[in-house]
């Protein structure tokens, strides 16, 4: 009892895709980030409504965040210190390396 697949066939045309479905939360998003009301002819309003916006903004692409865990943000930090006392101690063996090198050619 074999099933029937269905074989759907595309040509290649030049029409445009449909708009890709976008969700409740991407349309709630940008309509923030869209600006309500005109510029000022003000400087110095327009300004201030800048900074409004820079950190409306902001606030909506940190709400966008997928912040690490306690643990993953841990693991990082003992990599980092360990990476850093890695090449701290290699620094440390070629300038001693290189010391004595120089030592050794000066004193002759």
């Amino acid at each position: 009892m074999a099933e029937k697949s269905k074989v759907t066939r595309i040509k290649a045309t030049d029409d445009t895709p449909k708009e890709a479905k976008v969700s409740r939360k991407e349309k709630r998003a940008a309509k923030k980030m869209q600006i309500e009301k005109p510029y000022s002819k003000h400087w110095y309003v327009r300004f201030f409504q800048r900074i409004g916006r820079y950190f409306k903004g902001s606030w909506v692409e940190l709400k966008q965040v997928r912040w690490p865990t306690r643990k993953a943000t841990w693991s990082l930090t003992v990599a980092v210190v360990i990476f850093s006392g890695f090449f701290v101690g290699l620094i440390m063996l070629l300038d001693l390396g290189f010391n004595a090198l120089f030592e050794l050619i000066i004193s002759k």
